[in-house]
């Protein structure tokens, strides 16, 4: 008895990405690209991998996508001890500091978490789920922190001009 041997030697991966320039994003021509997605690429290619898909998706679906199966795999997301219990990560490609968009001139003088946790007149925005949440918090943020629940409201195009 002889069993059939496919012919197809396509190996097809899916890596979902954030529009986060200059990690990733769509050029106008619909193409991704950016920092994260082109070393995926040269990853996956070096293995073997013959065509690569890419879907855009939000940062709050990053994790659930993978565990669902709607991709193989995702750029950007940092390590956690939380986030390795539901899929597994490859070595970090990244080691970036954090860092904060404030008023010009820095009237607070805010240039750490400890600063602003020192300032009763200063307030923090993280989007939910980011790994700053818990920098801040393990600096003695608590009350003057604010989360956004879309973390893509922030691409959006202010209504008035500054």
């Amino acid at each position: 008895m002889s069993i059939p041997i496919s012919r197809d030697t396509t190996m097809k991966v899916a890596i979902a990405y954030i529009d986060e320039p200059p990690f990733g994003w769509t050029k106008t021509d619909g193409i991704a690209i950016g920092a994260d997605i082109d070393l995926a690429e040269e990853v996956l290619r070096a293995i073997g991998v013959t065509r690569i898909e890419h879907r855009l998706t939000t940062f709050s679906e990053l994790l659930s996508g993978v565990e669902a199966g709607r991709w193989d795999m995702n750029v950007p997301l940092f390590v956690t001890p939380e986030r390795s219990k539901l899929v597994a990560f490859s070595m970090p490609v990244w080691a970036i500091g954090d860092g904060f968009l404030v008023r010009a001139g820095n009237p607070k003088a805010l240039d750490s978490y400890t600063s602003l946790a020192e300032r009763r007149d200063a307030y923090l925005g993280i989007i939910a789920g980011q790994v700053q949440h818990d920098s801040a918090r393990a600096s003695g943020l608590g009350e003057s922190i604010g989360r956004k629940r879309r973390p893509d409201s922030h691409l959006r195009t202010p209504s008035r001009r500054y």
